[in-house]
């Protein structure tokens, strides 16, 4: 009887290890922090190379576009931290001066490298009612 008990708590241990490692290896490479841009800047060095969602807005008159390319050079701020951000692609309409923005990349010690398709752009007025619209519809 013993020896039966044995074996069931050796199986049990050797799944247990193999199923925390399992979990632990895919939980640490699909880890992604959601921040704020004076959260990050705070202490920029806890967050290098880490994969983040940043989110910020665009300083004005800050984005730079390399001629004939998809390159976009610009900074984002929050609660007046500020960091520079490298993109290469499309970005969405609504990527403008003043906009909204939470940006997926990590960062670095030259500032915030963009993932492709890593920008999305809020633009807040077309979320809000018009001022003479009624409060529901049909009244």
């Amino acid at each position: 009887m013993a020896h039966k008990s044995v074996k069931i708590g050796l199986t049990v241990l050797v799944l247990g290890v193999a199923l925390g490692g399992l979990l632990w290896s895919t939980l640490s490479e699909g880890t992604e922090y959601y921040k704020r841009v004076d959260e990050v800047m705070a202490n920029p060095g806890q967050w290098e190379g880490k994969v983040l969602r940043l989110h910020g807005f665009v300083v004005r008159d800050s984005i730079l576009r390399k001629r004939n390319s998809l390159d976009y050079l610009f900074e984002i701020q929050n609660k007046g931290r500020t960091v520079r951000a490298r993109y290469s692609g499309i970005v969405p309409d609504t990527f403008k001066d003043d906009a909204e923005v939470v940006l997926k990349g990590r960062l670095g010690p030259d500032g915030f490298h963009v993932d492709p398709n890593g920008v999305m752009a809020k633009c807040p007025s077309k979320y809000e009612p018009n001022k003479g619209a009624s409060a529901s519809p049909g009244t």
